[in-house]
């Protein structure tokens, strides 16, 4: 069941819905603040939008590569119960 929650996000409360616990809506504000904060700090132009594109860039960017490896990860695990299916029959 999705319940409202308030966050803010550069110095604007905003209302969103979420099925997460209150803990986790937290840590994703917290996380987002921080990368967009970290971002801030070093332009010189303190552009928001510009801020705001870059942070969804490197989010972008991390999200695919844990999605790549998640895939190097299914593939390894394949192999290893093939070999262990191997080596049970043996």
């Amino acid at each position: 069941m999705k319940k409202s929650h308030a966050v803010t996000i550069l110095g604007r409360e905003l209302s969103v819905r979420s099925s997460a616990p209150e803990e986790r809506v937290k840590a994703v504000e917290t996380l987002v603040n921080g990368k967009l904060h970290e971002i801030g700090s070093a332009l010189v132009s303190g552009d928001a939008q510009l801020v705001l594109t870059l942070a969804l860039l490197n989010t972008t960017e991390e999200l695919l590569e844990l999605r790549s490896q998640r895939e190097q990860d299914a593939v390894v695990d394949n192999r290893i119960h093939t070999m262990l299916s191997r080596l049970e029959a043996l």
